[in-house]
């Protein structure tokens, strides 16, 4: 495979292949809600039967984290990510998400040994393949904020180790604001972590002027409804604030409606010199890859190869693997 390629939006829960999943799920002992394994696959990736909307998405995660939620499921788990994104795609560095709290049985599980068994995993993908491989720990939008101050701590303990970075993802919720967590992203920033945050995805570009407002992040996920205001778009540029664009995922869950959409979106990322990268989101929970992702883009028009390369450009220098 020829070019060389890099991808710094990959959730965990997403990111391995359903077979896997399987194997770990039964060697747990967990109870299925079926035991033919094709209706297992249907129950764990996206459909536009099944997804048709963010928070339909965001339901097949349960499954997923449940299944990884062990120290042996969570080292293996970010293994078969690394290994699968380099042989299936030439993926040489690769920056995995995860929030450990989700993976720890509502604190059953200890969370330095999913941290520690996290770290493992990357290791050993990393002795076997070419890659660089690090993890991003995610903070969420649910969680009550001791929660979330807690994977922070996590993430600076074991930055020596692979931590590169820490994140907030998740559903919405009523209670949750952005301008809450300046205070805990200015410690993960000045303890040398990259900072990187969900915003214009399920809410508006209003959330994406937040963050660049009160939490500065070098990166943004998803970011697309940025485009909505050419304010914001001005905001983003004069940051120089990068873009972790996921194509096929925002379009399943509707946050981009059609192909004509997602023209429009780039066309005005272009327009204002906005950075960004092109990203799967979860390769195998949306049964694509980054090739994939690129020939979408290729084929429909949407971008040019040099577009293309830009952003794979991006990414190498965009991410928060030192």
């Amino acid at each position: 495979m020829e070019n060389k390629l890099a991808e710094l939006h990959v959730h965990l829960g997403g990111s391995v292949d359903p077979a896997v999943m399987w194997e770990i799920a039964h060697l747990q002992g967990i109870r299925l809600p079926t035991k033919d394994y094709w209706s297992f696959v249907d129950m764990i990736t996206v459909s536009r039967k099944s997804v048709k909307s963010l928070d339909d998405y965001l339901k097949l995660f349960n499954w997923t984290d449940l299944i990884q939620s062990s120290p042996t499921a969570v080292e293996r788990a970010v293994y078969q990510t690394i290994a699968g994104a380099y042989r299936k795609n030439n993926i040489t560095l690769l920056e995995i998400r995860f929030n450990p709290m989700k993976r720890n049985r509502g604190g059953e599980q200890d969370l330095d040994q999913i941290m520690m068994a996290a770290i493992r995993g990357l290791d050993r993908a990393s002795m076997e393949y070419p890659v660089k491989a690090g993890i991003i720990v995610c903070l969420d939008r649910a969680f009550e904020r001791r929660l979330n101050e807690i994977i922070v701590e996590k993430a600076i303990k074991y930055q020596d180790r692979g931590v590169v970075g820490v994140d907030i993802a998740g559903p919405a919720s009523r209670d949750f604001r952005y301008s809450d967590y300046g205070d805990i992203y200015k410690k993960a920033g000045k303890a040398g972590l990259g900072l990187t945050v969900h915003a214009g995805e399920d809410n508006n570009h209003e959330s994406v002027r937040e963050v660049l407002e009160y939490l500065e992040p070098q990166r943004i996920g998803h970011g697309v409804r940025a485009t909505e205001s050419e304010g914001t778009m001005d905001l983003l540029a004069d940051a120089g604030t990068v873009l972790e664009v996921c194509p096929s995922s925002n379009m399943h869950t509707g946050v981009i409606r059609d192909m004509a959409h997602m023209r429009q979106v780039f066309s005005s990322l272009n327009s204002h010199k906005i950075k960004y990268t092109i990203n799967t989101d979860g390769p195998e929970m949306l049964t694509t890859n980054l090739r994939n992702e690129i020939d979408l883009l290729l084929k429909g028009r949407l971008l040019t190869e040099s577009d293309i390369a830009r952003a794979n450009a991006m990414a190498f220098s965009a991410s928060f693997i030192k």
